[in-house]
């Protein structure tokens, strides 16, 4: 168990820096970061395919089934995540600074933001105590979403009106909701077996839910062809890495 909690930690401890990614974000020019990020976003949604495909559900066949309560807490999974990225969309204000329309939508764009941190440290917890592979399959998942997510994220803050240190501190903050799930779902999993068999069914479909309802219709505006084919030739490269990760267990 030491080693669970080690490299559960260590793992939510990056995935938590990746807030800083707008920072970095704001040191490019926009064609170059548009460039960036349509890699990201493809390799993204290939991973968490991959992830779920090639390691998430085999261990479920193996070890719980496929039956049973496992469908419904699929079912719940993907209309968790329904309803928080719908909450998300719904505070992702873009309309300008004015009396009548005051920026308290960044706090809740926060609040919502942290939630999810807070799903991904469960996710990262009951992944890893699972296996190893599978947690760093599913931490490199996550990661490679939360870029592209903080990115966006740290702009709407600038939009409403944060400085940038500001904007930095508050996304660390709600970055840290992450460890304090990767914590609890590892002091759950101590006192009860359950906790990892009915969280990787939710986490396999929220991977999906944001994969296909999120990542890859983001990937449809894109209409230029030789951008389209870096975007698939992305998705392959998210879903083979996910793929050889297999080799390791």
């Amino acid at each position: 168990m030491p080693q669970i909690w080690f490299y559960s930690l260590a793992s939510v401890f990056v995935v938590s820096l990746i807030s800083l990614s707008g920072v970095i974000a704001l040191s490019l020019s926009m064609d170059r970061l548009k460039k960036i990020l349509i890699f990201l976003v493809s390799f993204s949604a290939g991973a968490m395919l991959g992830d779920v495909f090639f390691h998430i559900l085999p261990e479920l066949a193996e070890g719980q089934g496929l039956g049973g309560l496992t469908p419904f807490l699929f079912i719940g999974g993907i209309i968790l995540f329904f309803i928080l990225e719908k909450y998300i969309h719904w505070t992702h204000c873009h309309e300008p600074l004015s009396e009548k329309h005051p920026h308290h939508l960044a706090a809740m764009n926060l609040l919502g933001d942290g939630l999810h941190n807070f799903l991904d440290g469960l996710m990262i917890a009951a992944s890893y105590i699972i296996s190893l592979p599978l947690g760093i399959a599913t931490t490199l998942a996550i990661a490679l979403h939360e870029i592209p997510q903080e990115i966006g994220d740290f702009g709407v803050l600038l939009h409403a009106g944060f400085s940038k240190r500001k904007a930095i501190m508050f996304n660390l903050i709600s970055a840290a909701m992450a460890i304090i799930g990767t914590v609890i779902g590892l002091l759950l999993a101590e006192r009860s077996e359950a906790f990892a068999a009915a969280i990787l069914p939710v986490t396999a479909a929220s991977f999906i839910y944001i994969a296909t309802a999120d990542l890859i219709p983001e990937l449809h505006k894109e209409t230029k062809m030789s951008r389209s084919f870096v975007q698939l030739v992305s998705l392959l490269l998210g879903a083979a890495t996910m793929y050889l990760l297999t080799f390791m267990e």
